[in-house]
């Protein structure tokens, strides 16, 4: 029997140990989308306690505390830090199986040297040794990103924020991490929606008070803004599309469906489709003119119970895997980008693991010479981000296209203490290469094996998205 979450954790040959240990251990890390607050890093937070380092916005966990009936006073509500985190650590011995128990366990041991499992009656014992390294500089905000090994961060921000955050960090020499903002324009992409007609004005302002009124002028505003980001560094974009469809329609067409939603009027589902593919293509344009990736997340059923976002709003852990065909749409829009000649480098992810051939097999018609890894399947996303997860979408990406091209892992998180995720991530990886290489399936050559996994955990993505140039 192998002891719990021990130094070869989930390592089950010489070789995978070699291969994490010697080479992927040591890599530095890039977190290339995230959802961590830039504000934080440059106030450099330090946490209260350990509840507020786990379980603020921490939907994973929300989702297996209310899985288990504790009610949401302890989990969003006003319980107190310490009743919350005691509610927590009662029902986390339950979740077997679940990389929220691994995740947990991993903060535990590389953040506060503890190697105790979290339950019920360890709850306090762990409570005040957590607390007490908390309290000291080793544990604030910046020094968990400076003793994770983090070089680049690339957060996620919406075209009218004004980045002081980010701009406060690049000109504080004390803390030499990378904070890049990451372009989400979302709440452009859904014209229906009622934050919309509330959206467009702080647009507007955000490009001195302009008049939006038509397409010409809409894109126009999202030069100006996507300008600015690329001086503060940005390099990446990211969409949440819960689908992409092949709508084209005309100038004319789309300067009329725009002035009919500003008016207040409700669109036809046709309309919502063509201004949103109108969008996704001219962005693309745009990226592909400055030299960024566009990243592409679809696959989700979002606020699926209503009760639940009206009390509590968005990313509060009632989001789901969506079922539709996403794929058609997807081909579409990188088909007709290459037509144009503006295609750029692209990376998809799927919260729908059986669309991962379908990615794979869609990207690789739309490679370009030079350029190695131009179209990424992205790592497996949220409720993927599990061994089986990992290895579905890793194993389908070596059976379909080029392993030794992939960016690898990235957190997708809301929490400072995320980036063992980036461990367990090598871990499986290095595992699955091990297993390979015992099976007399690929050589034994070391070295060159060890090169490729440095690679896939740091060296792809930072030349991938031209970090450090």
């Amino acid at each position: 029997m192998k002891a719990f979450m021990d130094k070869d954790f989930l390592l089950n040959s010489e070789t995978a140990i070699t291969l994490y240990h010697k080479y992927a251990a040591k890599m530095p890390i890039v977190d290339y989308h995230c959802h961590i607050s830039p504000a934080e890093i440059a106030e450099d937070r330090q946490f209260e306690n350990v509840a507020q380092a786990w379980l603020e916005g921490d939907h994973y966990k929300w989702r297996l505390m209310r899985a288990c009936g504790v009610e949401e006073h302890y989990i969003t509500g006003n319980a107190t830090d310490y009743e919350k985190y005691k509610e927590f650590a009662r029902i986390i011995p339950k979740a077997i199986g679940n990389p929220v128990y691994h995740w947990t366990h991993l903060e535990l041991q590389r953040y506060f040297n503890c190697d105790i499992p979290l339950n019920e009656k360890t709850a306090d014992k762990i409570w005040n040794l957590c607390n007490a390294q908390l309290q000291t500089k080793e544990l604030s905000v910046r020094s968990i990103i400076r003793n994770s090994n983090v070089t680049t961060i690339v957060t996620t921000d919406d075209p009218v924020d004004d980045l002081l955050n980010h701009k406060k960090l690049e000109d504080d020499p004390s803390f030499d991490v990378a904070v890049l903002p990451g372009w989400r324009p979302d709440k452009l992409l859904y014209i229906e929606r009622d934050d919309f007609l509330s959206y467009v004005p702080k647009l507007a302002k955000a490009v001195g008070n302009a008049e939006l009124n038509s397409m010409d002028s809409l894109q126009a505003a999202l030069k100006k803004r996507m300008d600015f980001f690329h001086g503060m560094g940005c390099r990446a974009s990211d969409h949440g599309v819960n689908d992409v469809v092949h709508a084209p329609a005309c100038d004319s067409e789309m300067d009329s469906i725009l002035r009919k939603r500003l008016s207040g009027a409700i669109l036809t589902k046709d309309e919502e489709n063509a201004f949103r593919w109108a969008m996704l293509v001219f962005l693309g344009e745009e990226y592909h003119k400055r030299g960024w990736v566009m990243e592409i997340h679809f696959g989700a059923t979002r606020n699926n119970n209503t009760k639940a976002f009206k009390s509590l709003g968005a990313n509060t852990g009632f989001d789901a895997i969506n079922n539709g065909n996403s794929m058609p749409g997807l081909s579409a829009l990188l088909d007709t980008l290459e037509a144009n000649g503006c295609l750029p480098r692209t990376m998809v992810f799927s919260l729908n693991p059986n669309d991962n051939a379908a990615i794979a097999s869609t990207l690789g018609c739309f490679s370009e010479e030079g350029v190695p890894g131009k179209m990424q399947h992205g790592t497996a996303w949220w409720f993927n981000d599990n061994i089986s997860g990992m290895l579905a979408q890793i194993t389908n990406l070596a059976n379909m296209s080029v392993l030794g091209n992939f960016t690898g892992m990235l957190t997708d998180s809301r929490s400072f203490l995320s980036y063992t995720r980036h461990e367990y991530f090598r871990r499986i990886l290095c595992n699955l290469l091990g297993g390979w290489v015992e099976n007399g399936e690929y050589p034994a050559d070391i070295e060159y094996l060890g090169a490729m996994v440095q690679d896939i955990s740091y060296n792809n993505a930072m030349k991938y998205f031209g970090f450090g140039e």
